[in-house]
């Protein structure tokens, strides 16, 4: 079937999308931006980065031998003051790095703050979902992409050591000093290496999240058309339709109550109708509601034959746990017992009969 989201986002459902934390963002940018961050500032502290560390190491061996530092006391004080000092020395690379990803973040999308994306996203348990995001388009690229970035390490180490790999031949023999210049010098090139080609990965990734994402958000004309019709209308004459809307859910939802099994109640305040034809593990939830609309359920239940069973704890757990349409949860099997229980005998009642 044809794909007839062909219209452009509008500014509502772009505030709809970021609201719920649905953004395109690129995790490989911001990783490049941390990585880039954290070698600029070993190159900027590299001269005292080394004398902390030569502090470090002469103080070491130094009091190695002193008898002072005998028992625990001692022996701690000196660790803590080594623990400190390499804190000391880690601190502004950390700090960069940290700030390199958070601008990074903050130039691929404005700020935002949302607590949605925390909540539980039941239809990741579905496995057809499950069976797309494996084999889909977004999984092929997601898995080219990793291919390509194993290559592009392998073909910047090739490029930043095999220039110097006599200069490695060199340096047999040569002082401690100027082996760990060299070598650092040369691991140094090869994270930058690595770090740009990752950028310029970074940069593809984010161009294609980009366009999945707009792609995601685009709309029918009749969703445009729609939501045209209800920006243009007055804020009373929305509320009059939400309100018509309301009452025609709940209509509905009071005719479905003589489908359901058992009512469970408060007796007064609370009433839930559950449904179970053993299709399901467990019974669903037809109806809910309280003070009027439970009397209302009620009603129905007497007019339509249902039975009703008094629980008041069971129902209002139920009516603030489990939404209409939902399955009772695993958390619930316990104190819904009874409730299965009696209507397993209602049904055994209802055969014998008819």
């Amino acid at each position: 079937m044809a794909d007839n989201r062909t219209e452009k986002p509008t500014p509502k459902r772009r505030k709809e999308a970021r609201d719920k934390g649905q953004i395109a963002r690129s995790a490989d940018l911001t990783s490049a931006a941390v990585v880039l961050g954290g070698i600029l500032a070993i190159v900027v502290t590299a001269p005292t980065m080394l004398d902390h560390f030569s502090e470090i190491v002469r103080v070491g061996l130094s009091q190695s031998g002193d008898t002072h530092l005998a028992g625990r006391a001692g022996v701690g004080g000196l660790y803590s003051w080594g623990v400190q000092s390499m804190l000391a020395i880690v601190a502004p690379v950390a700090v960069t790095a940290a700030a390199a990803g958070l601008i990074a973040n903050v130039v691929q999308n404005r700020p935002a703050i949302t607590t949605s994306a925390l909540g539980p996203q039941w239809s990741r348990l579905d496995p057809r979902a499950g069976f797309k995001r494996l084999f889909g388009v977004r999984a092929l690229f997601e898995g080219g992409k990793t291919i390509v970035k194993t290559c592009v390490v392998a073909v910047a180490a090739f490029v930043a050591i095999w220039p110097r790999l006599q200069d490695l031949g060199q340096l047999a023999g040569a002082p401690p000093g100027e082996i760990v210049s060299q070598l650092g010098s040369m691991v140094m090139m090869l994270a930058l290496y690595v770090c740009v080609a990752f950028l310029l990965i970074g940069i593809i990734d984010f161009t294609w999240q980009r366009y999945q994402h707009e792609k995601s958000l685009k709309m029918t004309k009749e969703e445009v058309r729609q939501e045209s019709r209800q920006s243009d209308l007055a804020p009373e004459v929305r509320g009059a339709i939400r309100r018509r809307q309301f009452a025609r859910a709940r209509q509905r939802m009071i005719a479905d109550v003589a489908t359901a099994d058992v009512v469970v109640t408060n007796p007064t305040h609370f009433a839930v109708a559950l449904r179970y034809d053993g299709s399901r593990p467990a019974p669903e939830m037809v109806a809910k509601g309280v003070d009027l609309v439970a009397a209302a359920i009620r009603r129905a239940a007497e007019d339509a034959g249902v039975p009703v069973l008094q629980n008041p704890p069971l129902a209002r757990a139920l009516h603030k746990e489990v939404e209409i349409g939902q399955m009772i949860p695993d958390s619930f099997f316990a104190a819904v017992a009874e409730v299965l229980a009696f209507v397993y005998r209602t049904a055994g009642r209802r055969r014998r009969a008819s």
